[in-house]
């Protein structure tokens, strides 16, 4: 993209409170973004960690802002929570001398299914996809309809390329449930793909416990040598667990792809004058 020399970008996480893991790979791509040098300021912030969405602003001084959700789908935090947390009006927002632009958040990029294909290929390599069922694995919530939106879509888009067996959205709190997997699946070999942003408390901790590929969760994957022997077995099954694809490096490019989709959707809104 071209560079935005008087723009800062503000990246915007979950966190956690629990897991050192959370935060990591969204500082991750904000430094591989501040190293190619587009942005007079590239800074982040968090739901649960400091820094908070609500002294954001104060970090920075450019009057131009792009805020970017690092967060996979559209839903109860995207909708709700970070526009409340910044006090947006909408997709663009005035503040004084200073011109606010809210973009969609990264997991709506259209290249996520190949991250999600590329993740699974990784994670099994040599297992034929013909003889194998891909899981892929969300949150899912009550509180928001469109929180599992974005796993559904990514199945019904892999499923229809006919590449794997059987592919399947699977949720912690929301039916499907992830700890009923193996009433669907009816492969030999199961590929789970978390489609969460860090490796986090959900995707290192509670997901192997639900999957029952562990027995209780374990630490922060920080604190472990190994990510996860694969594969693991239950039940007849041989199962391959992959970090999830929030960690993928080239998240950092969906980051500015979302800036640009923004621009061209709102003609990239000029500054007050």
């Amino acid at each position: 993209m071209l560079p935005k020399p008087a723009t800062a970008l503000i990246i915007i996480g979950h966190g956690s409170t629990v897991n050192p893991d959370s935060s990591a790979p969204t500082f991750a791509h904000a430094d591989e973004i501040r190293a190619r040098g587009l942005f007079a300021e590239v800074v982040c912030a968090f739901w649960k960690e400091e820094p908070s969405m609500r002294q954001v602003f104060h970090m920075v001084e450019s009057d131009d802002i792009y805020v970017v959700p690092n967060f996979i789908s559209e839903g109860y935090f995207t909708q709700k929570v970070i526009p409340r947390e910044l006090d947006l009006d909408g997709a663009i927002t005035h503040r004084g001398t200073r011109t606010i632009k809210y973009c969609e958040p990264v997991g709506n990029h259209p290249h996520m299914t190949t991250l999600l294909l590329e993740r699974a290929r990784e994670v099994a390599p040599g297992v034929p996809p013909a003889q194998t069922s891909l899981l892929i694995v969300g949150h899912g919530t009550s509180l928001n309809e469109n929180s599992g939106a974005a796993v559904k879509e990514q199945v019904r888009l892999i499923a229809a390329r006919g590449e794997y067996a059987e592919v399947f959205g699977m949720f912690m709190e929301e039916e499907p449930l992830i700890t009923d997997w193996r009433k669907s699946v009816t492969q030999p070999n199961v590929v789970a793909v978390p489609f969460f942003v860090s490796d986090g408390l959900h995707s290192y901790q509670d997901i192997p416990v639900l999957l029952g590929i562990e027995q209780e969760p374990t630490r922060a994957a920080s604190k472990m040598d190994v990510f996860r022997h694969n594969p693991r077995h239950s039940d007849g099954h041989a199962v391959y667990y992959s970090s999830a694809i929030g960690t993928d490096p080239h998240f950092s490019g969906l980051i500015l792809d979302q800036i640009e989709a923004f621009d061209q959707r709102h003609a990239a809104a000029p500054l007050p004058a």
